[in-house]
């Protein structure tokens, strides 16, 4: 059994709410990025697809709190996240000054990679609508207090996009704190986007204080070094082996930093291509550390969105209220699942994951 207190579901509007940049991405299937002719268009964004994760494969009551600039793009990008079920009235709107000098929607150019070349991204966000929320900008008092959520979802994208995210991603944790919610976050490294603020110091900074708020944190290998400044000893570079040992005692030196955390996560994915990985997953909670189940050469389509569904599926385990254990067999068999399909976000059903913790095959349904 868990210690985690959830509040009530029948006091609160939402299980998740998220807090984040949700962008257009530019997919130019199985060509690449700097000479295809022709793009797929998706949404995402680390944390707004968690909250899209939790809605369509777990059925979920999510919104996003976000910000585009209302013109054509991001119209589409609304169109894209209406189908995604989220609700978007926390969605705040910025007027469009003709060409994107005042504030523009971010866009993401990524390709999935194959084989011996890696997936590859380049985002395109500068000066982007939700960049500019400040601290006051939205009522988290509303959100939490009179329309109540279970979880708070932010991440250490939003963190890095400006100097005031930062700012707005804490003053949500604490409100949501304040009125009973547990606070999830994903440290979520960019080296893009520190690059300009500061690199991994300034990351660190930023992390470090946001740690101090946060009762769920999940990360991966990278994520925990650049951003909270633990390493792991004896990994190779290229994670093309996993050894379980090696995260676990990096996971020690997290909880003994920061006692208050009530659950830490990482994924596991030893890339022996981009089209054939090791996966899995670890996660502490209460003194004990729970492993998923390891699927060995789990062959890839588009890998991105792999560590967002994780979380949604580890979420859905708790407000689920199962043990912790299913917690993460519930994460790592979504993530799995999510990069079997294209975009950034799971078109999974609850079945189908259900399915794959139980060790069900590949072979047609019909």
């Amino acid at each position: 059994m868990s210690t985690i207190e959830l509040r009530d579901s029948k006091d609160c509007r939402w299980d998740v709410v998220s807090l984040g940049e949700v962008m257009l991405r530019l997919d130019p299937g199985e060509g690449r990025t700097r000479t295809t002719r022709q793009f797929r268009a998706w949404e995402g964004g680390g944390e707004y697809n968690v909250a899209r994760g939790l809605r369509r494969c777990f059925g979920m009551k999510t919104a996003v709190v976000t910000a585009l600039v209302d013109n054509e793009v991001g119209r589409l990008v609304e169109d894209l996240m209406l189908q995604g079920g989220v609700d978007l009235s926390h969605l705040k709107w910025l007027p469009f000054d003709g060409f994107g000098g005042d504030a523009r929607n971010g866009l993401n150019f990524t390709e999935r990679g194959y084989g011996v070349r890696g997936a590859k991204g380049c985002s395109d966000r500068g000066h982007t609508a939700v960049s500019q929320l400040k601290a006051g900008d939205i009522d988290f008092e509303r959100i939490f207090q009179k329309e109540g959520a279970r979880v708070f979802h932010c991440g250490g994208i939003f963190a890095a996009l400006s100097e005031s995210t930062p700012e707005v991603a804490l003053e949500a944790m604490k409100v949501a704190r304040s009125a009973g919610t547990l606070v999830s976050y994903d440290l979520n490294f960019r080296p893009s986007l520190w690059k300009s603020r500061g690199g991994q110091a300034k990351a660190q900074e930023v992390n470090r204080e946001i740690a101090q708020y946060v009762d769920i944190m999940l990360g991966n290998e990278e994520d925990f070094s650049a951003c909270l400044g633990f390493e792991i000893e004896g990994v190779d570079e290229n994670l093309t082996k996993l050894d379980t040992s090696k995260f676990k005692k990096m996971i020690e030196q997290v909880v003994a930093k920061y006692p208050h955390f009530k659950v830490v996560g990482t994924t596991l994915r030893g890339a022996k291509t981009a089209t054939f990985n090791d996966w899995g997953a670890v996660i502490w909670h209460d003194g004990q550390f729970h492993e998923a189940t390891r699927r060995e050469d789990l062959e890839i389509l588009d890998r991105v969105g792999g560590g967002d569904s994780f979380a949604s599926g580890l979420l859905y385990g708790i407000l689920a209220e199962k043990d912790p254990a299913t917690w993460v067999e519930y994460g790592a068999a979504h993530g799995a699942l999510a990069m079997s399909t294209p975009g950034d976000t799971s078109m999974a059903t609850l079945s189908e994951v259900e399915a794959l913790i139980r060790g069900a095959s590949a072979r047609i349904a019909r």
